[in-house]
């Protein structure tokens, strides 16, 4: 048996992960998944099974996780990409060993960044994400004299180059609050999120929670933001609105079962602010547990109106109050 090291997945990595399976039955395969956030079926999901040999043993490439899942699959077996949950033994899934990767968990390098009195890092490694494969740089953010935070949307080569931050502690529960500048000159398959995530917390859909300024890749969608808590397919859980051109001041105080989404306009949460939109979310809302602030800068994958500039935004400030 040989199992790959622990550390943050991505692309750029892989090993191999090898075993031995006794009592397989004529037809059944092996499928292996990474466990890096989500559980990701490997090497890819259109190549997720694994032929056992005739000495029972078998042996396939893997992109690198914290924990590794390797499953004996009936014929007919038909692996989803990702799972938030380890996958477990039952129906056409004969058996399922799940093992930590090898040593201390490597977490992939950011490039330190300060913004609005916090430490943030700045992803460096690519990520799937909107229907395709992005890079992230780390000279994607940046802070200006006046302490904004820019995050920005290139060309590196032949592939687009994306911005993520992520705050360096969990907060919990309290508000959060984060002021945009004008992002009414996004194009339809930009993204902008701002929202909570819990690498380890896939058993609450990793404790998500968004304000999102996207077209999600279609122009003729009347709104361009939405308030969301995860999972988004779930009816009730995504609020969309308009958010107008200008300065927006975006927020969502968080408690127990409870969670308050508010955008207002201009730079302050201040008494009297025009409120653009608000909903308040009382079902499925997640406890706190180790979730951490995220600014996300990225593209989805559209067919009709497909990225075409380079683009950026700016983020004012970020404040908290417990």
């Amino acid at each position: 048996m040989k199992i790959p090291p622990a550390a943050q997945g991505g692309r750029e990595r892989v090993d191999t992960i090898s075993g031995n399976v006794a009592g397989a039955q004529s037809g059944q395969r092996i499928v292996i998944y990474a466990m890096s956030g989500p559980w990701w079926v490997q090497p890819w999901p259109d190549q997720p099974f694994i032929t056992i040999k005739p000495d029972s043993s078998w042996s396939t490439n893997t992109h690198l996780g914290f924990k590794y899942a390797a499953m004996l699959v009936d014929p007919g077996y038909k692996p989803a990409p990702t799972m938030d949950t380890a996958p477990v033994a039952g129906g056409s899934v004969a058996a399922v060993t799940i093992v930590d990767g090898v040593g201390k968990p490597q977490i992939a390098p950011t490039v330190p960044i300060q913004f609005s009195g916090y430490d943030w890092g700045v992803r460096t490694i690519a990520g799937d994400r909107g229907g395709m494969n992005l890079l992230y740089n780390g000279d994607n953010a940046w802070t200006d004299s006046t302490g904004a935070l820019h995050l920005r949307i290139k060309k590196n080569g032949n592939k687009w180059s994306c911005a993520e931050v992520e705050l360096s502690r969990s907060l919990g529960y309290g508000t959060y609050i984060v002021t945009v500048r004008d992002t009414s000159h996004l194009e339809p398959a930009v993204v902008l999120s701002l929202n909570t995530f819990d690498d380890w917390g896939g058993e609450q859909s990793y404790r998500e929670m968004d304000v999102e300024m996207s077209r999600w890749g279609d122009a003729t969608n009347k709104e361009n933001a939405q308030f969301g808590i995860q999972p988004f397919y779930v009816p009730g859980n995504v609020a969309p609105f308009v958010a107008p051109p200008g300065v927006l001041t975006h927020s969502f105080h968080w408690e127990p079962g409870r969670v308050k989404f508010e955008t207002v306009r201009g730079s302050s949460l201040r008494v009297g602010a025009p409120v653009v939109s608000e909903h308040e979310f009382t079902s499925g809302v997640p406890s706190s547990g180790h979730e951490k602030m995220q600014f996300l800068f990225y593209i989805v994958a559209s067919d009709k109106y497909p990225m075409q500039n380079e683009s950026e935004v700016v983020l004012e400030k970020f404040e908290y109050l417990p």
